[in-house]
């Protein structure tokens, strides 16, 4: 019989993986992660614990926590901040999965005497390769790109075969006390927040102009490190010739805090990029054909690899700092993070 970890967030998908697992034969902690909260938001952690811990009581299992509020900070807050404040869009559930979930919690859980860790993850781990999720608007793959080959030999992904309908119907099953749980929308283990929001308490954020591509003042903005390429919104347009016309923001400079904007979202497009901290589960072969996704949820595009630059077929919106996940079919492949 395994011993078997499993990350409870207080939400519906980790308490079903629990209760699969069990079903299976397996021998079931549930674990709450107690990660770093900024003041100034209210964050229900309290009740998410809480829940965790009901969902143990239902299910008869240990209930165990471990604090990792320094490393949350340092490995992801921090990293984040830093990022934004040089007009670097970087992906903080990325960093999560990678240092928190399957780095020290899973490293936690392996000491305390775990065979497996588990999580509520929409993915698939299929004989070591790591899959989409079935459900293919829940499929959160795109942010698992760090996981390793040795990750993935200690890893489940209970709910990854299963659609969020029948999830839901699972944990009325299973007689769980979050089966009608809402959905978390936040960051990673933060709350539910906006980008915005967050870094307005981090950053000396200040109103700047809004530049078009002849470097003439045609508005206003709330602070350049606010903004992502190829964004339209969260910046005003004074122009009076202009303020009716949809503007894409193209170039960030936080240094001079201005933000240059293009009727034509296209021109912020990128050919290629070059990639750094990679992670292959699969090493791509040159001249073959992948998709990748720069960001989550978006149309994959096809592309080609050799060494450290990815060629698009057409032009795609490619902002650095963020992942851009590559795949064969529904397998990914790997990934790495976008040089400037």
């Amino acid at each position: 019989m395994s011993t078997v970890y499993v990350g409870l967030s207080g939400g519906v998908d980790s308490a079903v993986s629990a209760a699969l697992l069990q079903q299976a034969g397996h021998s079931v902690v549930g674990a709450f992660i107690k990660i770093w909260r900024p003041e100034f938001i209210d964050c229900p952690w309290q009740r998410d614990r809480l829940d965790a811990m009901r969902v143990c009581a239902a299910l008869e299992i240990p209930f165990k926590e471990i604090d990792l509020s320094d490393e949350y900070k340092k490995t992801v807050i921090d990293d984040m901040v830093a990022n934004y404040a040089r007009g670097i869009t970087p992906n903080p559930d990325v960093l999560c999965n990678r240092h928190i979930k399957f780095g020290a919690f899973a490293k936690w859980a392996y000491a305390e005497g775990a065979d497996f860790v588990a999580t509520g993850h929409y993915a698939q781990n299929i004989d070591g390769r790591l899959v989409r999720g079935k459900d293919t608007n829940k499929d959160q793959s795109y942010f698992l790109w760090q996981l390793t080959k040795e990750d993935l030999k200690r890893v489940l992904f209970p709910v990854g075969g299963y659609a969020k309908p029948a999830v839901r119907a699972l944990a009325q099953k299973f007689g769980l006390p979050v089966a009608a749980k809402k959905d978390s929308q936040g960051l990673c283990f933060v709350g539910d927040v906006t980008m915005r929001d967050f870094l307005a308490h981090y950053l000396p954020l200040e109103k700047g102009r809004v530049l078009d591509e002849r470097d003439a003042a045609i508005g206003e903005h709330d602070g350049a490190a606010l903004y992502t390429l190829g964004e339209r919104h969260g910046f005003r347009i004074l122009s009076k010739t202009a303020h009716e016309t949809p503007y894409y923001v193209g170039i960030i400079d936080t240094k001079e805090n201005t933000i240059t904007v293009s009727i034509n979202r296209e021109k912020a497009a990128r050919s290629s990029v070059s990639l750094i901290g990679m992670n292959w589960l699969v090493m791509p072969q040159a001249g073959e054909k992948y998709t990748a996704q720069a960001r989550y949820r978006e149309t994959p595009v096809v592309c080609t690899i050799a060494g450290s630059t990815v060629t698009f077929e057409k032009p795609h919106l490619a902002p650095a700092g963020q992942s851009l996940v590559v795949y064969a079919g529904n397998e990914v492949v790997g990934g790495g993070i976008i040089a400037v």
